[in-house]
C-alpha cells in the first residue's frame, strides 16, 4: 500500500523512521494502532465520565481510577497520533525541541503510571488489612495529594532527561529508527559524552520500577498473610477478588515496560523492529485494558456504565 510523503527537509530536526524493515506495511500497521486509540480515548473517557457524573463513585477507589486514565491517555496520546502521521502520511520529521518535549511528556505519564499503581496497592492494603479504619486512612483529599506528589516525583525524575541531552551535540545523521522520541534512541543520536544521560536513564528505570515493584510486592505480602489468618474461604475469595482487577492492571503494565527497557539496552541480538513493536505495545496494551478490566472486574463501576448504555 503507497502512502504519502510530505516529510519536509530540515537538516536541523530528527527523523522518526517509524518501524525499521516494516515501512512498506505501514499503513497496515497503523490500522489495528488506529483502532487500540480508538478503544483508549473512548474506554478512559468513559470511565471519566461516569466517576465524574455518579456521586456515589466519588470515592477513594474511583478517583484513583480517574487517575490511572488519565496517565493512559496521557502516555498513548503522547506516542499514537505521532506513529499514525509517520504510517498514513510519512510525516517522519520532528524538531529537537518537540522530541525533548515528547520525550519528557511519554516518560513522565509513565512514571506518574507506576505512581498511581503503588498508590492502589496501598489502597488495596488498606481495604483488606484495616478495613474499619478505611474511610479515615484513605480520605479524597489524601487520594488527591498522594496524586500530586507522584506528579511531582514524575516530573523531578524525568526533567533532567531532556535538560541534559539539550545540552548536547546532535550528530549529522538524525534517523532514529523509531516511531517516538524514546530516551534512550535519541541518546544514541549524540556525538558527544552520552555517559551521564545513558546511567541517568538506566537508574531512573532501576530505581522507579524497582522501588514501585518492591512497595507493590510489600504490599501484596502482607495482603496475602493477612488473608491466610481468616479461616473463612468464603472470605478468602472475597479479599482476594478485590486485588484481581489491579494484579492484571500490574501484570499488563510492567510486563511490556520492563522487557521494552531490557531488551532496548541489552538485546543487541534482537531485531529492531522487534525493539520497536515491544516499546509501541507498552503505549497501546496497558492504556487500552485498563479500563476494560476494572469495567469487568468492578461491579458498581459495570452497572454505572451499564446504566449510561442503556439510557443511550
Amino acid at each position: 500500500m503507497a502512502s504519502f510523503n510530505l516529510t519536509p527537509y530540515d537538516p536541523s530536526a530528527f527523523i522518526l523512521t517509524g518501524i525499521p524493515g516494516l515501512q512498506d506495511a505501514h499503513l497496515w500497521i497503523s490500522i489495528p494502532f488506529s483502532m487500540f486509540y480508538i478503544i483508549i480515548i473512548l474506554g478512559n473517557f468513559t470511565v471519566l465520565f461516569v466517576v465524574g457524573k455518579e456521586q456515589t463513585l466519588h470515592k477513594p477507589m474511583y478517583l484513583l481510577l480517574c487517575m490511572l486514565a488519565l496517565t493512559d491517555i496521557g502516555t498513548s496520546t503522547s506516542v499514537i497520533p505521532k506513529a499514525l502521521c509517520i504510517f498514513w502520511f510519512n510525516l517522519k520529521s520532528i524538531t529537537v525541541g518537540g522530541c525533548l518535549t515528547q520525550m519528557f511528556f511519554l516518560h513522565a505519564a509513565s512514571v506518574m503510571h507506576s505512581a498511581v499503581l503503588v498508590t492502589m496497592a496501598f489502597d488495596r492494603y488498606v481495604a483488606i488489612c484495616d478495613p474499619l479504619r478505611y474511610a479515615t486512612i484513605l480520605t479524597n483529599a489524601r487520594i488527591a495529594k498522594l496524586g500530586i506528589l507522584g506528579l511531582i516525583r514524575a516530573v523531578l525524575f524525568i526533567l533532567p532527561m531532556p535538560l541534559l541531552l539539550s545540552r548536547q551535540p546532535f550528530c549529522a545523521n538524525r534517523i532514529i529508527p523509531h516511531t517516538f522520541c524514546d530516551h534512550m534512541a535519541v541518546v544514541k543520536m549524540s556525538c558527544g559524552d552520552i555517559t551521564v544521560s545513558r546511567l541517568y536513564g538506566l537508574v531512573v528505570a532501576f530505581v522507579v520500577n524497582g522501588f514501585d515493584l518492591m512497595l507493590i510486592a510489600l504490599s501484596y505480602g502482607l495482603i496475602i498473610r493477612a488473608v491466610l489468618r481468616i479461616s473463612s474461604k468464603k472470605a478468602h475469595q472475597k479479599a482476594l477478588n478485590t486485588c484481581t482487577a489491579h494484579i492484571c492492571v500490574i501484570l499488563t503494565s510492567y510486563t511490556p515496560s520492563l522487557f521494552s527497557s531490557l531488551t532496548h539496552r541489552f538485546g543487541q541480538g534482537i531485531t529492531p523492529h522487534v525493539h520497536i513493536i515491544l516499546a509501541n505495545l507498552y503505549f497501546l496494551l496497558p492504556p487500552m485494558l485498563n479500563p476494560i478490566i476494572y469495567g469487568v472486574k468492578t461491579k458498581e463501576l459495570r452497572d454505572k456504565v451499564g446504566k449510561y448504555i442503556c439510557r443511550k
